[in-house]
């Protein structure tokens, strides 16, 4: 706890009011910057931490399923975790326009049997002034593939600046 302008504040207040730049209206740079970012948190797969990106009533809908508030999007990320075991993302700007970006994305996982997967999905995002997103739309497909076919091979987490993005690749 804090006091910030005669107020007493909790930590998660304190992320709520707190700028998260790069801020809308987003230019074709710090559009790419917020998409790095936000690939960088998942890639953490730190549900907490990933939840301060959102606004506390941020509204979600991923696949079928549908996230109101930070503590839903908590849940949501562990259960997610929990059965998509060594999570590796990258994330690629798609569009953006004012206070939405639309990125595209692929993720490799695998399940407790060993069964490798590809994800391949779009997501839409709506941002606040202060850089947290309030919306977030995720259509994904599940592609089943052979550990051989793999193409993500860092240390988990963070992606290296020298490995190859979507269109590198080829995906």
């Amino acid at each position: 706890m804090y006091v910030k302008k005669g107020i007493v504040m909790t930590d998660q207040k304190k992320a709520v009011l707190e700028p998260h730049p790069p801020l809308p209206p987003f230019t074709r740079e710090t559009a790419k910057q917020k998409v790095r970012l936000a690939e960088d948190g998942w890639n953490t797969r730190d549900p907490e931490k990933v939840a301060l990106s959102y606004t506390p009533d941020s509204r979600w809908r991923n696949r079928a399923e549908f996230a109101n508030g930070r503590q839903e999007i908590v849940a949501f990320l562990k259960r997610k975790w929990a059965k998509e075991l060594d999570y590796r993302l990258i994330k690629e700007l798609w569009a953006f326009d004012g206070n939405r970006i639309a990125v595209r994305f692929a993720y490799e996982s695998h399940d407790d049997s060993g069964n490798w997967f590809r994800s391949y999905g779009n997501e839409n995002w709506e941002f606040e002034d202060n850089g947290l997103m309030r919306l977030r739309y995720a259509c994904i497909n599940d592609l089943p593939i052979k550990e051989t076919e793999r193409k993500y091979h860092w240390p988990l987490g963070r992606r290296p600046d020298d490995h190859p993005g979507l269109s590198d690749l080829g995906l």
